[in-house]
């Protein structure tokens, strides 16, 4: 745990860092919402047909990116569009894909990595992307040392065990390459280790529930850690774990992390449902730029609780979904030889 009072000081600047960027996008969020709300989307209002099924479920793991998800439903937006939402939490990617194929869940949130990777399987479902979730924005995904730890570059991670959350539909792969990136965050930090000049095939990739990454980093299983939030600032206030590199930085700047998926089978059956569904999540991505709307949603018992939610650093919550972006992803996948075809994300796309 840090004491005293230069760590006192510099846990409240990390707190004030973390507000000012949460607030700085206040301002743009207001305007979009202004806009959101003044435009008419097809599939809403009465000069459109109600959509053909009303009641749905979504396929969700609770966290910083699907808060906008619990906001459409907690203030309305949803049921403005005509629709009743059932939020199902799923422990991993997996059952949440096994949920859509079975008509348990008519829409998903998850990472990109995992998605893309499914639907380049030889049994692919055919997802279709209907909205960006959320993207990367400075300090959200984080390599952490303990306190005392002799690596303090990217550099000095030659050679070390670094834990990271456990795969989920992407098998762990280990060659005498090196690790093959089996997550969203592997194949961002290791992207970014690669630009520091860190020889991937010189780490030691560890996977593990992502409850016992800070347990693993204090007693010195790993020397390091790839976390997002809560975890960050959980490690940082606990044991006083400080960032050695940037996970999503230089070629993964700003990198979409997650998205809402469904089949293309499903959409082309009820398309009114898919715009409906679309158009309240746009609100609710827009009213998201308001850091007390998110705040409020991750405060709750479902996500991280009250003490935490204010001082979490926040990535951004896009308001439009533009395949150029999404792209990156899956040209990050191909280079790190994950995928058996380059997957063309524009005709992913829900239109």
């Amino acid at each position: 745990m840090r004491s005293g009072p230069a760590c006192s000081q510099a846990a409240s600047n990390r707190r004030l860092s973390r507000r000012s960027r949460i607030g700085s996008a206040a301002g743009a969020a207001v305007t979009l919402s202004m806009v959101v709300a003044g435009c008419h989307v097809p599939g809403t209002g009465s000069s459109a047909a109600a959509p053909t099924l009303s009641t749905i479920t979504v396929a969700a793991q609770p966290g910083v990116a699907d808060a906008p998800l619990y906001l459409a439903q907690r203030d309305g937006f949803f049921k403005d569009a005509g629709l009743t939402v059932n939020i199902q939490n799923y422990s991993t990617v997996g059952k949440e894909i096994t949920a859509l194929g079975t008509g348990g869940a008519q829409f998903a949130i998850g990472d990109y990595a995992d998605f893309f990777y499914a639907e380049d399987q030889p049994s692919h479902p055919g997802f279709l992307v209907v909205a960006d979730a959320y993207d990367a924005a400075p300090s959200v995904m984080e390599v952490l040392t303990a306190p005392g730890s002799h690596v303090t570059t990217a550099r000095q991670l030659q050679g070390k065990s670094i834990g990271t959350p456990e795969s989920q539909e992407i098998p762990f792969n280990a060659t005498a390459n090196g690790t093959l990136p089996y997550s969203e965050e592997t194949l961002a930090t290791q992207s970014a280790l690669s630009n520091a000049g860190v020889p991937l095939n010189s780490i030691n990739w560890k996977p593990m529930p992502a409850t016992q990454l800070i347990n693993a980093l204090q007693d010195g299983q790993v020397q390091a850690i790839v976390a997002t939030e809560p975890t960050i600032f959980q490690a940082e206030t606990q044991i006083g774990a400080t960032e050695v590199l940037d996970s999503c930085s230089g070629q993964t700047d700003s990198l979409p992390l997650d998205g809402y998926f469904t089949l293309g089978s499903f959409a082309h059956k009820y398309r009114s449902t898919v715009l409906a569904f679309q158009t309240a999540l746009l609100k609710a991505q827009a009213q998201a730029g308001l850091a007390k709307s998110v705040q409020s949603v991750l405060a709750s018992d479902v996500h991280m609780g009250t003490q935490q939610a204010g001082l979490v650093t926040l990535g951004t919550y896009p308001t439009a979904l533009k395949p150029s972006n999404l792209q990156r992803v899956a040209a990050l996948m191909s280079s790190f030889s994950l995928l058996n075809t380059p997957i063309n994300v524009a005709r992913m796309v829900f239109r």
